[in-house]
């Protein structure tokens, strides 16, 4: 049986960053098969580390990620996996995916389950003179409503074969048709799905 995280990461007073809470906040009204579950950890990044070791057979992340795009626009992201025990302990701190990926693999014992990326590129971030920038600008804001409905095109069919790689409904947010995402043979980077 396939096990299903959907985790909403970012921080709320952050301007644009709140994209992925957002997101799980709008799934209230429009929930996922109930088979998937459904989180928002905020900036709890050691939270989700260990939550990441509970035994899924995939995670995707929903959060703001600059990739160079036009703000607003969603993307699916398969980023690289660290290996089972990065050199050096990664800090456990902070809520960057990346560290707490490579935090999760520090800690556990068997490898990270296949990990997605919902992203939405943000639009312009907080100046640096602002501690706190409550709100979604408004590209992001109307990307929320694109997100929960790749949701529910996502997991439906993730739950279904967890290493089918389903693109997005619009085509300016997804690339070219690509080889389902199968555990990779050699390192590379990040790759759009």
């Amino acid at each position: 049986m396939t096990r299903l995280l959907v985790a909403g990461v970012g921080n709320i007073f952050l301007g644009d960053d709140a994209f992925g809470p957002e997101v799980i906040r709008a799934l209230d009204q429009r929930p996922l098969p109930p088979a998937a579950l459904v989180r928002d950890f905020g900036i709890r990044g050691l939270d989700l580390a260990y939550t990441l070791l509970d035994g899924w057979s995939v995670v995707l992340l929903v959060d703001a990620a600059v990739r160079g795009e036009r703000p607003g626009t969603l993307s699916l992201v398969e980023p690289e996996l660290p290996g089972r025990r990065p050199a050096a302990p990664p800090e456990a701190h902070g809520m960057d995916p990346a560290k707490v990926l490579a935090l999760a693999a520090h800690l556990g014992e068997e490898p990270l389950p296949r990990v997605l990326v919902l992203a939405c590129e943000p639009g312009e971030p907080p100046r640096g003179d602002e501690d706190i920038a409550p709100g979604l600008s408004t590209p992001v804001r109307d990307a929320v409503a694109r997100a929960v409905a790749a949701l529910h095109t996502l997991v439906p069919a993730l739950l279904a074969d967890p290493w089918v790689t389903p693109a997005l409904d619009r085509p300016e947010e997804s690339a070219a048709p690509a080889a389902a995402g199968r555990p990779p043979t050699a390192a590379g980077g990040a790759e759009d799905r």
